[in-house]
């Protein structure tokens, strides 16, 4: 009906370029590099410099595009029917509304076998640690020595001497003879890095050749060159190829560089920048030191006009003076010690001889006379006395004693063990008794006994 208004849901939409916008973003977000072979055909070279072409097989074909930026890296003329191994990218023509192949790297179809064959080197000898940066060694900043193990006949070795002798003619090197293509090259390769570490008279290694095809740099993709590069006990640097061209040394050694030129630059210092350097540090000490100096002058002046002020020889005047001084002092005060030490001795004397212990000594000995004496009676008297005294008792015990009795005519008898017998019936018949008169003594054994 007229006026109804239109209640469907809000649609969202896109114009042409809007739609081939979004979908060559998704394109290439969605889907990685790749690597892809095929045929050549339909090949326009426009005066751009880009190269335009079809990719095909014998089922399907796929627009390319390459680049003049990528197309100048080439080490082959394409040309239709080339069967080629390229690495690429996949994008949307918007003009055209067709997707097509954005070419990074392309390489002959013959290289492909060796390309592949790196790929999966260089990843197996990833997984095994041989890139892994913590045991990569550190170049020295000023070598005393570079061995640089290369074809003697060889571009590279020119420019890398030609290169080092410009920066730094004073660092000498040593020329490790090695076949750098064929199929004997790796092997002398390893032999010329053996005999480097051998010698022990290099400090840093260059690894190097000129540039090539694939096929030509293949000695420094085998693994047995990586193992001895990785083993190496010298720092080394690997320079193989152009600054395109890349090998498995390049990933295994301490340090890589694009070229042979690229290398001598990495290792030889700047002999013009180190007398810059030099100089800019001659100056700078000067300064220094030339500032020390007026720092000590000033010092120096300030100390001396210090030493003016107190002078030695005035502050040893004062000292002498106050020296004399305190002698004096110390002369008057000993002789008023001593005066007075001297009046004490005759004070104390006085009272010695007046406390002489001479007379006590005299009195004490007319005592000591007298009670010795005295003491001498009493012991006498006492002694009387006493041998009065025993006597007396002497006697007293005599009349009393069984002695005595024995003497007036009677005996003690006695058991074979001491005991005196004073009942019949405290021996037996056969015991042996003895008998003890006031003289002499018997012996006699019971036979009978009588109550």
């Amino acid at each position: 009906m007229a006026g109804t208004p239109d209640l469907s849901p809000q649609r969202d939409i896109y114009d042409v370029s809007r739609l081939n916008r979004e979908a060559r973003a998704l394109l290439e977000g969605t889907f990685p590099r790749l690597w892809v072979e095929g045929e050549i055909s339909n090949l326009a070279r426009p005066a751009s410099g880009h190269l335009y072409f079809t990719l095909k097989d014998a089922r399907a074909q796929v627009s390319c595009a390459l680049f003049r930026n990528r197309a100048t890296r080439l080490r082959f003329t394409p040309e239709n029917g080339t069967r080629v191994l390229m690495q690429a990218q996949i994008s949307l023509y918007e003009a055209r509304g067709n997707y097509q192949l954005i070419v990074d790297r392309m390489e002959d179809a013959g290289d492909g076998a060796l390309q592949r064959a790196f790929e999966a080197l260089k990843q197996k000898l990833f997984s095994l640690g041989l890139f892994d940066e913590t045991s990569k060694k550190p170049l020295p900043e000023l070598p005393r020595c570079i061995g640089v193990i290369t074809s003697p006949s060889g571009a590279a070795v020119r420019d890398v001497l030609t290169v080092l002798k410009r920066r730094f003619a004073g660092i000498p090197v040593i020329i490790y003879p090695t076949a750098v293509q064929g199929e004997d090259a790796s092997r002398q390769i390893i032999a010329a890095l053996e005999s480097a570490q051998r010698h022990a008279c290099c400090d840093v290694l260059l690894l190097t050749r000129g540039g090539g095809s694939l096929e030509d740099l293949w000695p420094f993709n085998e693994e047995t060159v990586a193992q001895s590069v990785h083993a190496c006990s010298i720092p080394l640097v690997s320079a193989v190829g152009h600054e395109v061209d890349v090998v498995i040394t390049d990933f295994v050694a301490d340090r890589r560089a694009a070229t042979p030129s690229a290398a001598a630059e990495l290792l030889s210092p700047d002999h013009a920048g180190l007398v810059t350097r030099v100089r800019l540090l001659e100056n700078r000490l000067s300064q220094q030191l030339w500032q020390q100096l007026r720092q000590q002058q000033e010092q120096l002046g300030w100390l001396a006009r210090r030493l003016k002020q107190a002078h030695p020889g005035r502050q040893l005047h004062q000292q002498t003076q106050r020296l004399d001084e305190l002698e004096q002092r110390l002369q008057r005060a000993w002789q008023h010690r001593l005066a007075l030490l001297h009046s004490a001795l005759q004070s104390l004397l006085g009272e010695v001889l007046h406390h002489s212990p001479r007379n006590r000594l005299q009195q004490l000995r007319e005592r000591c006379t007298s009670l010795s004496r005295q003491l001498h009676y009493c012991l006498s008297a006492q002694l009387a006395q006493r041998q009065e005294k025993a006597g007396s008792l002497s006697r007293a015990l005599h009349a009393v004693s069984p002695l005595a009795t024995l003497q007036r005519g009677y005996s003690i008898t006695l058991t074979g063990n001491g005991h005196v017998i004073q009942d019949s019936q405290d021996a037996g018949i056969g015991e042996l008794l003895e008998t003890r008169l006031a003289k002499g003594r018997l012996l006699s054994r019971i036979t009978e006994v009588k109550t």
